[in-house]
């Protein structure tokens, strides 16, 4: 039985993993010059990129609680 709501999860899935990897990208940008005005922008970008990414993975999990009950024989 599936979830009525696969297909939105799917979705945030795929924006989750964009922003996984944007905030690396900036940590990334920061690292690379840490003494730089640049690093400090970065690292702020990187903090919000990272709540964002928690949102989504809240909005998932909320959804899949509103599906049938998983079986984990089966994931």
């Amino acid at each position: 039985m599936s979830n009525p709501y696969d297909d939105i999860i799917e979705r945030l899935t795929s924006i989750e993993e964009d922003l996984r990897d944007r905030a690396f990208e900036r940590l990334s940008d920061a690292a690379a010059r840490p003494e730089s005005d640049e690093a400090w922008v970065a690292e702020a970008e990187a903090r919000k990129l990272s709540s964002a990414r928690r949102s989504i993975a809240k909005a998932m999990a909320t959804l899949q609680s509103l599906g049938p009950p998983r079986d984990p024989d089966f994931d």
